[in-house]
């Protein structure tokens, strides 16, 4: 008599197939093109592409885990005394691979995330397929179950394929930071990165020319402000806390908009709180959050990430991967702008 596999041990198998396939096309897509589309060359995944383990015998590593998870997840959805024991061996040696790569990971200190979830999906599949195999179970007899099952994989693997291969690569030589900031973008927005100082007489000049690009476009556009107050302006890091403050509190482009438009001279703490009042916060959350450590974080972290990206002068503005730099005319950064869209 048949012995279907509990229906909720049976769709974890499927969910964690798919979790680990998807992310092995994602690795696949960054290691057949030029630049890479989902990683930063910077980071972990940059790091496991430059090691002896990344093209074994010649091929990529992520065509191995794409085909051999692909043969446990099919294996899985077969009956049968010999799909068990297939899949149980496959499953066995590919999480025996994932802990020796995980183990390469924690050696060099350096993780890949997409390389952990692979890795990890993987010794989760050996465990299911041995109790599979032990208990000698089967997939549901429902074929609508066994059905849905297939097309979610096939999903799983092509949604990341078709995305990533696709989209175009960043420029090799973009900055990380942006290049980051760019990923974290959704799909058909341009991405402007803007460096700004509040009591910087340039920041808000060319904020004056760039407020009505962004209402106008503001359906194409994903702002990211970074705040790089610097120290000859007396009142600039309270205004820097303020905008960081109305930004985590969900106010952060009408908290930016009146500080830039507010005279210099009120954008002491008094004045930036009047302000953050006026916009409706909660005073005493924003008086919390201008005087904690994570804002002061927040700002260094900005100014750091601005000397990384080369900024030499205030506002340093990136329209996608262009990036433009001391006071701005609304000409000049709707012709970014453009050029920005036409490149997605």
């Amino acid at each position: 008599m048949r012995k279907s596999l509990p229906t909720w041990l049976f769709w974890l198998f499927v969910a964690v197939s798919i979790l680990a396939l998807a992310a092995s096309a994602i690795l696949l897509v960054d290691y057949v093109k030029p630049a890479p589309v989902f990683c930063g060359e910077g980071g972990g995944c940059g790091a496991m592409k430059r090691t002896v383990f990344a093209y074994p015998f010649g091929i990529p590593m992520p065509v191995f885990g794409l085909s051999g998870i692909l043969a446990i997840a099919l294996a899985g959805l077969v009956p049968g005394r010999r799909a068990r024991i297939a899949q149980a061996v496959v499953a066995v040696f590919a999480g025996l691979v994932a802990i020796g790569l995980l183990g390469v990971q924690a050696s060099m200190d350096t993780f890949c995330p997409y390389c952990i979830v692979v890795d990890v999906s993987s010794v989760v599949l050996a465990a299911l397929s041995v109790a599979r195999a032990v208990g000698a179970w089967d997939p549901p007899s429902n074929r609508k179950a066994v059905f849905g099952a297939v097309g979610a994989v096939a999903v799983g693997i092509a949604a990341p394929l078709a995305f990533g291969l696709t989209r175009k690569p960043l420029p090799a030589d973009l900055p990380a930071p942006i290049a980051e900031e760019i990923r974290k973008a959704p799909r058909g927005k341009v991405t402007i990165v803007d460096f700004a100082d509040f009591e910087c007489p340039f920041c808000r000049m060319t904020h004056t020319e760039l407020a009505p690009i962004l209402a106008e476009k503001k359906d194409k556009i994903h702002l990211v402000r970074k705040q790089v107050p610097l120290r000859m302006h007396p009142h600039a890091k309270d205004a820097a806390r303020a905008a960081c403050c109305g930004e985590s509190m969900g106010k952060g482009d009408e908290m930016a908009d009146a500080l830039f438009s507010a005279p210099t001279e009120e954008l002491t703490p008094e004045g930036c709180e009047k302000i953050a009042q006026a916009h409706g916060l909660d005073v005493e959350k924003f008086r919390a959050c201008v005087g904690s450590k994570e804002t002061e974080e927040r700002i260094e972290a900005d100014g750091r990430t601005w000397r990384a990206v080369h900024g030499h002068g205030l506002p340093t503005l990136w329209f996608g991967t262009q990036k433009l730099e001391g006071a701005q005319d609304q000409a000049t950064m709707r012709a970014a702008l453009d050029e920005a869209i036409k490149e997605l």
